[in-house]
């Protein structure tokens, strides 16, 4: 597969604790390499992996959790010119699992905000996510 870029963003509010924040992002894509960056008054914690193996837990995980069609579906909603952006719930994430959410209005705390660029994004998610085969 092709160069990937997985960046990975999540603001910090207030009331959070920064490292529960981390441990969500964490908990979905492994031991990435987190900063945490000042933007005005707000704090956010980034991260940023190359490579298809800085995937392979997230992918993991869509498949444990037996959750690939809704994903497959999130994920392609997300698509644009060489990249996927999607969002995920920070709470969910704390708690190990996967859950796709909306940008900003299905929490309170914010999501976890996820792009991986690449040269062909339908690749990208047909690995991630792939079309189940239907039963008869």
């Amino acid at each position: 597969m092709e160069r990937i870029v997985l960046h990975v963003e999540a603001q910090v509010n207030p009331t959070e604790s920064d490292e529960k924040v981390k441990k969500a992002m964490t908990n979905l894509f492994g031991q990435v390499t987190i900063q945490s960056i000042r933007k005005g008054n707000d704090l956010f914690l980034e991260a940023e992996a190359t490579g298809q193996e800085a995937l392979e837990r997230f992918r993991n995980l869509l498949a444990f959790e037996h959750i690939r069609d809704a994903a497959r579906r999130a994920l392609q909603e997300g698509i644009t010119r060489g990249a996927v952006t999607f969002h995920l719930n920070k709470q969910v994430a704390y708690a190990g699992h996967v859950s796709f959410s909306m940008e900003k209005a299905e929490s309170p705390l914010g999501p976890i905000t996820v792009t991986i660029k690449c040269s062909d994004p339908h690749a990208i998610v047909n690995w991630l996510a792939p079309k189940s085969v239907a039963q008869a």
